[in-house]
């Protein structure tokens, strides 16, 4: 059963253009988290943003949206879900989602409802927002009939973030630019295993931020680490030097705080949060 929002933020929207023979209904669309297998940042961009270089793959943890869309007497965004950790507003990655493909398309009055069952943890390098948005945009496209092709689904992508043109495609893919440049390897079954510190969260502003202040200061050992970022922040938290020192061979995935292992198992740990017995899996974003 959809559940309705309480938040009362409304977008008042005009337009003449309309959709029609749109799907009628609800759909749920299945967003996978991902793990960067290596991450080297190459350079700053003039944009203030990283290029990168960094093999992404999709794995067994899921976040899933309730979408309906239907023709209304005024625009409406409205967006609920199961965490407290996110914002329901404007501020949230599907919201701008949302009003990018209406403005695209010139759509005429719709209220749209979305539910957000959040299970990828928030702030841990897994593309938790980056997967949802990208979601809402595949779902969008599917219950409206796909006015949109493949190739402008992912220049909406590129718009809105760095992750989310992987997570639209999925699977193991190469990633360059800003994240954003895809090129698809062939897919490779193991099993996964995360971990992450309950009450630390890092964003990808401050890991770049540390990233740039240690390589500007000469600070050594970065070619240990197979993710650039793990360098930048880990002196700074001893709950990341907790996971390194006892799971040397873990990883952390994007700017953290989240670490996995491939084919092991972490055991429990107080102040943690443990998911074993996930795997890679071959698709991104997709309507179930």
């Amino acid at each position: 059963m959809f559940k309705k929002s309480s938040n009362d933020n409304q977008l008042i929207y005009s337009s003449s253009a309309s959709i029609e023979g749109s799907r009628s209904g609800e759909i749920i669309i299945q967003c996978p988290a991902k793990i960067n297998l290596d991450l080297k940042v190459t350079s700053k961009r003039p944009d203030g943003f990283h290029n990168i270089t960094s093999i992404m793959q999709t794995i067994s943890l899921y976040d899933f949206l309730s979408l309906k869309a239907e023709p209304a007497e005024k625009f409406e965004i409205n967006l609920s879900g199961t965490s407290d950790e996110i914002p329901y507003n404007e501020k949230n990655l599907v919201y701008k989602a949302i009003l990018l493909f209406i403005e695209k398309l010139n759509l005429s009055l719709y209220r749209i409802d979305v539910y957000i069952e959040k299970n990828i943890p928030v702030s841990a390098g897994l593309a938790g927002g980056s997967t949802n948005a990208a979601g809402i945009l595949k779902g969008l496209n599917v219950l409206l009939n796909n006015p949109l092709s493949d190739k402008v689904l992912h220049e909406l992508c590129a718009k809105l973030g760095s992750d989310l043109n992987f997570c639209l495609k999925g699977g193991r893919q190469l990633t360059t630019g800003r994240g954003e440049i895809l090129e698809e390897l062939p897919f490779e079954e193991f099993e996964v295993s995360l971990i992450k510190p309950l009450n630390l969260g890092i964003s990808a502003k401050e890991a770049y931020t540390k990233f740039s202040k240690k390589l500007s200061e000469g600070k050594s050992g970065r070619e240990n680490f197979k993710n650039d970022l793990e360098w930048a922040v880990i002196d700074d938290y001893k709950e990341l030097q907790k996971i390194k020192n006892l799971y040397p061979d873990s990883m952390m995935s994007g700017s953290g705080s989240s670490y996995f292992l491939i084919n092991g198992e972490f055991g429990a740990m107080e102040g943690y949060v443990v998911k074993n017995g996930l795997k890679a899996v071959p698709d991104g974003v997709k309507v179930i």
